[in-house]
């Protein structure tokens, strides 16, 4: 497998683009400008910022991300229209994505157009934008459904036209891991451009699908924060860094210790809550419970985590509940200064994991407090 140099691998976060895209999600100006400089801030190295075509209003939030003179490259989305392009201009954005549909699915039946009309609207739509001096991105619609053939003759044309880069885009996130590889491995063997993979989530395989991506020789990720984006989301930022690092032995050169302050701001906004079980910010996954588990971690965290929880900004936590065993029991007693010498311990934690049963959940200082009083 074709494995990348860590300095290779550009971050393209879309969380103000397509993760707005979330059906209900809406940004206000100010969000987006905060949302930004974090991501500047920990070293993303770029940010599809927004669609300057759909209004004015959009035009001006993106004019005012420009002017923060961020050390990230901003994007921004245009179809394949001279007019789009010419929004993006006013502005002040430097880098466009030019998108067009390349399955035949949309072609015949979105655009009602053919593969000769996608091709010369590509043509002429990059030769505007590199007449303007942009750094341009195709960006292919439905890749995962096209024909490859016809992929490679559109990233042939890219080249010709001087686009600086080509986005494979698993639209309907429909591709695994194994024919993503395939099909980004087939078109890097074939192009100088640099490639991105663009994966959604709809079989939960967005993630994988990045990295699998990656392997085969993309060279730009697009992630957004928590996984944002239509239907059930895109590849999510915290996921693909985190994998590149300690699934793939890839550094991207992202601060990660601010990953659950952004996840949670970002939370906020989008007014879309954090399951307790996400992937590297949920509250969940530096939690442990069973006594085999905090046994473990308490000899050594590394038994039982993958990476430490301050790799990330996140906090462990030893849980009291059902499957809870003497050690766990003890550390929490400890951390309360309870006095242990006097109180039956194994009493104690039968009646913990019995009030767990009956709560159904797990148990906090107080309950703990209240078990250890004097009868």
């Amino acid at each position: 497998m074709n494995t990348l140099k860590p300095t290779s691998i550009i971050i393209s976060d879309t969380t103000l683009r397509d993760g707005e895209q979330t059906p209900g999600v809406v940004f206000s100006r100010k969000e987006k400008k905060k949302i930004a400089r974090m991501l500047d801030k920990i070293g993303v190295q770029e940010l599809e910022c927004g669609i300057p075509a759909m209004s004015k209003e959009e035009q001006r939030t993106i004019r005012e991300l420009v002017e923060l003179g961020l050390s990230t490259r901003l994007m921004t989305w245009n179809r394949a229209l001279i007019s789009d392009i010419e929004a993006s201009i006013e502005t002040g954005i430097s880098a466009v994505d030019i998108s067009l549909s390349v399955s035949d699915i949309h072609i015949n039946n979105k655009l009602k157009k053919s593969r000769l009309w996608v091709k010369q609207q590509l043509k002429t739509a990059l030769a505007f934008a590199k007449k303007n001096n942009l750094y341009v991105s195709v960006g292919g619609e439905d890749c995962s459904r096209a024909d490859m053939t016809f992929i490679a003759e559109l990233i042939k044309i890219s080249e010709q036209e001087g686009a600086d880069r080509f986005r494979f885009c698993d639209t309907l996130g429909i591709l695994n891991p194994f024919s993503m590889f395939e099909k980004i491995q087939q078109l890097a063997a074939n192009t100088k451009l640099d490639l991105e993979v663009h994966s959604h989530n709809d079989l939960g395989m967005a993630t994988a699908n990045a990295i699998a991506g990656i392997k085969a020789g993309a060279s730009v990720v697009s992630t957004t924060i928590n996984g944002l984006g239509e239907r059930a989301g895109n590849s999510a930022l915290e996921e693909v860094v985190m994998a590149l690092k300690h699934s793939c032995g890839i550094d991207p050169q992202i601060d990660t210790r601010r990953f659950a302050e952004i996840s949670r701001y970002v939370a906020k906004a989008s007014s879309r809550p954090i399951s307790a079980s996400k992937a590297v910010v949920g509250e969940s996954v530096f939690s442990h419970e069973s006594g085999l588990h905090t046994d473990g971690i308490l000899k050594n965290p590394r038994n039982y985590e993958g990476f430490s929880p301050s790799e990330v900004g996140m906090r462990r936590h030893l849980v009291l509940g059902k499957h809870s065993g003497r050690h766990g029991l003890m550390h929490r007693m400890k951390k309360l200064n309870i006095e242990t010498r006097n109180l039956d311990l194994d009493l104690i934690l039968q009646q913990v994991r019995n009030l767990s049963g009956q709560y159904k959940r797990a148990l906090n200082d107080q309950d703990l407090v209240h078990l250890c009083r004097p009868s």
